[in-house]
């Protein structure tokens, strides 16, 4: 597929893409993104590989699964969720990703995207045509490495995913999902132990295994303890090293 196919393959379903002032060089995500490791010489030739940004409203889709792949996004702002649904018409929730973070890199292998990405909040998201990321990666060596940090950080995301979903009791999934909130809130610049979740609680039980109810109780429980304080979606994570001790005290 040509850069102009991959462009044209763009044209958006559920918003519409629009000239942005802030290029890569000037965004405060870039170290998180794909242009991160580059060198300032190297980032300059990489400039218009973002094709445009796009602003997705609160509940509509960015891609849905099955679609034939065409491009990486990059979460500008905002917070979405990708998910699936099986036979039986059940939603499964497979991933939370949040500004600085890529999505859509799954259909690299099929062609096609896995998952169907929905925003969690009104977002805006910068869309990279791999075709046009291709190119550009084997012109340029320090971007194709850092695409290849990328793929090996998310296929270490999805064993980690695994080891939550299979060994782990429901009070860990619970601690280990804050926490890794808490980590990618930090490299951020936000708060470690303050923030606002933007999925719901049915959401959580979808992606960490676990009923409505039992998710609803941990947090209880949590808060009961003394770990964490819970006002609706607000969380006040209270004892970091009381989730920590969550994890030492199964381990035992």
């Amino acid at each position: 597929m040509s850069a102009v196919i991959a462009l044209k393959a763009l044209q958006p379903t559920t918003s519409t893409p629009h000239k942005f002032e802030v290029t890569c060089s000037s965004c405060n995500l870039r170290e998180m993104c794909l242009p991160g490791a580059l060198c300032t010489e190297d980032l300059a030739r990489v400039e218009n590989m973002v094709y445009a940004r796009r602003r997705v409203k609160r509940g509509d889709a960015l891609f849905n699964a099955g679609a034939d792949f065409s491009a990486i996004y990059a979460i500008r702002s905002g917070f979405f969720k990708i998910s699936q649904v099986d036979a039986e018409g059940r939603e499964q929730v497979t991933g939370f990703s949040m500004g600085g973070e890529l999505m859509g890199l799954e259909g690299l292998g099929a062609g096609k995207y896995h998952g169907t990405a929905i925003a969690l909040e009104d977002s805006e998201v910068c869309i990279l045509p791999y075709a046009l990321v291709e190119q550009m990666a084997h012109d340029i060596p320090a971007l194709q490495r850092q695409l290849h940090s990328v793929l090996a950080r998310e296929i270490v995301r999805d064993h980690g995913v695994m080891m939550l979903l299979g060994s782990m009791r429901a009070e860990e999934r619970l601690a280990t999902f804050l926490i890794n909130l808490s980590q990618r809130f930090v490299r951020r610049g936000y708060s470690a132990s303050d923030f606002q979740l933007r999925m719901t609680r049915e959401e959580i039980g979808s992606y960490l295994g676990l009923k409505l109810e039992t998710v609803s109780r941990l947090f209880s429980a949590f808060q009961k303890d003394g770990i964490i304080d819970v006002q609706q979606k607000h969380v006040r994570i209270v004892s970091i090293a009381g989730l920590e001790a969550v994890l030492a005290t199964a381990r035992h």
